[in-house]
């Protein structure tokens, strides 16, 4: 297999490099020059965002006899949906397939619970949008142009919470950094509330196997509800790090009452409602019966310590995204009672 990644070179992007690598695809990687990429691949430099950005791949001649230089292209943008409608168009016929990692914000909200793949979507999406367009509207752009210049060749995979080595969002390394700490861990609700994440790297591998066996067409990819639950993932967290936290589960009216806000303050977790509803209980039956199998939580937070721990204990940070983390003054006076 021929791989042609978009980015590749943080996070999910190079968890599908690392994963191509892996199973000895020839890999082309396109990206800005900002990070160095897994050795082993072959480099394109352009930014998408500026004008000739593209010209990169442009200069990558159209086989023109049928073929294709590339059998998949892999996109992990999340701005503007004209940079993907602009890269879509001009690999239309130098690519078999073209694989975007979309997200499952792409649903109308509120988005019920068990809600699977034809639910509604978001309304206004266009995949002319430039400038600094909503992440939901950006994502389902996104997907208008893939599907318009690739149509049945075209997978959309819908991740809902990613988490494991490589993140530069600040989740599970904000978790796994405050619990190894130690001492009293301000836990949020209570510790049975199920959770839906995905591992990058099961994403990764889903995405080429999905692509490999020519599937089209949109997946929610995330573990079913249940996986694991907040307890499970933050005793995970304290038995990885080895340390003597004490987890402190707390009144989740409580914690919303002080200004703590869910999901940034407190990452990863959400109090019932809504919200909850929408990102941890989505129907997955259709990816779980493509193939897609999530690893034990266990596995995903040992790994990202290890990780965490081998470049230093400071995960990286997308600037596009806000810092995670309670006020430890706030949290100190939430734990006091």
């Amino acid at each position: 297999m021929r791989l042609l990644i978009l980015g590749g070179t943080e996070f999910v992007g190079r968890a599908v490099t690392e994963a191509a690598l892996a199973r000895g695809w020839e890999t082309t990687v396109f990206h800005r020059g900002r990070h160095a990429p897994p050795p082993g691949v072959a480099e394109l430099l352009g930014d998408r965002t500026a004008e000739g950005g593209l010209a990169a791949l442009a200069g990558v001649a159209e086989p023109g006899d049928g073929s294709y230089t590339w059998d998949l292209v892999v996109d992990t943008w999340s701005g503007a949906p004209s940079a993907v409608r602009d890269a879509a168009r001009l690999l239309s016929g130098r690519a078999a397939r073209y694989t975007y990692v979309s997200s499952r914000s792409v649903y109308a909200y509120p988005t019920p619970a068990g809600l699977p793949e034809d639910g509604p979507l978001v309304e206004g999406a266009s995949p002319d949008a430039d400038g600094d367009v909503p992440y939901a509207l950006a994502k389902r752009g996104g997907e208008l142009a893939v599907l318009d210049a690739f149509g049945d060749r075209a997978l959309l995979g819908r991740a809902g919470l990613i988490i494991g080595p490589w993140e530069n969002v600040g989740r599970l390394p904000w978790w796994l950094t405050r619990i190894a700490r130690g001492g009293p861990v301000l836990a949020p609700g209570t510790p049975g509330v199920d959770l839906q994440y995905i591992d990058v790297r099961d994403l990764a591998g889903w995405l080429l196997d999905a692509s490999e066996e020519g599937l089209h067409g949109p997946y929610n990819l995330v573990s079913r509800p249940g996986h694991t639950t907040m307890g499970g993932l933050l005793n995970a967290c304290v038995r990885a790090t080895g340390s003597d936290a004490e987890l402190r589960w707390t009144d989740a009216g409580r914690i919303l009452a002080a200004g703590v806000e869910p999901w940034t303050d407190l990452p990863v977790w959400l109090p019932p409602g809504e919200l909850y509803d929408a990102l941890h209980q989505g129907d997955v039956r259709r990816a779980y019966g493509a193939g897609l199998r999530c690893r034990p939580v266990e596995e995903t937070v040992a790994d990202t310590w290890a990780w965490l721990r081998e470049i230093g204990g400071t995960a990286p940070q997308r600037a596009d995204r806000p810092l995670k983390g309670i006020d430890p003054a706030t949290e100190a006076k939430l734990l006091a009672g």
